[in-house]
């Protein structure tokens, strides 16, 4: 089966064409431009390049957010165009899941991704001998929230972190007081923590949940888990003209 992915949830227009969860080629595009202008000719690069047209593409992956408000919308748009036009069954995927692909240890996942203000997109998972479950559904939340959480819900569980919506500094004080630790060797040994979206993790969750969901026809939507900000502060501004 050969997989389209497209990611454009962050400021990097990303696509990809898999066969099952195998990748075949991969181009990304950070020039400065908006995805409107992007994402059409890098579709029909990478198409010409693997010698392919869309009516080869048996599966269209969107990421589906949460990211950029704008970014979102122009993906999974046009992959429901295609979908639509093509008769291509199309599924989403959320950042928070792609970004749980990039660990491939058995155990949790915290999946975050920073939305300013010391609040974070969270979600966890459990990853169980390939097999990626939600523990806790994506959701936006304060820093502070989330580590309580963990700290009362998994205080007795190895927690794997990846994203970006916790610092690293963050991380080292939650580490430490969770297992008593000593900071100058938690931070001679800590690992580096990754948080780069891999369009070709995204493939591989698209195909994967389609296969085990048969999601033919999804009606996938944008993941807005908070509001724009623009919008935040045109509340806040009513509010305080009432």
């Amino acid at each position: 089966m050969k997989v389209l992915a497209v990611d454009t949830s962050s400021k990097l227009c990303s696509v990809a064409i898999l066969e099952d969860t195998n990748l075949i080629k991969k181009l990304e595009l950070d020039n400065g431009l908006t995805h409107s202008e992007t994402l059409m000719p890098l579709i029909k690069q990478l198409l010409n390049e693997c010698e392919l047209n869309l009516s080869n593409i048996d599966l269209l992956v969107s990421d589906i957010g949460p990211g950029s408000f704008t970014g979102i919308r122009i993906g999974v748009s046009s992959c429901k165009a295609f979908s639509d036009s093509l008769n291509i069954p199309c599924v989403g995927v959320s950042s928070l899941e792609v970004l749980a692909y990039n660990i491939k240890d058995d155990g949790i996942i915290c999946s975050t991704i920073d939305c300013k203000n010391d609040n974070c997109y969270f979600a966890l998972y459990q990853l169980n001998s390939g097999v990626y479950s939600v523990l806790e559904e994506p959701c936006a939340k304060s820093v502070n929230d989330v580590l309580s959480l963990l700290k009362s819900d998994y205080n007795n569980t190895s927690i794997n972190f990846v994203g970006d919506g916790i610092s690293p500094a963050q991380l080292c004080n939650f580490c430490i007081d969770k297992f008593n630790a000593d900071k100058s060797n938690f931070e001679s040994s800590k690992e580096e923590f990754c948080s780069y979206l891999n369009i070709e993790n995204l493939g591989i969750a698209g195909f994967t949940k389609f296969i085990n969901t048969n999601k033919i026809g999804e009606n996938i939507l944008p993941l807005y888990l908070k509001k724009p900000q623009a919008q935040i502060q045109l509340e806040a501004k009513l509010k305080g003209n009432i």
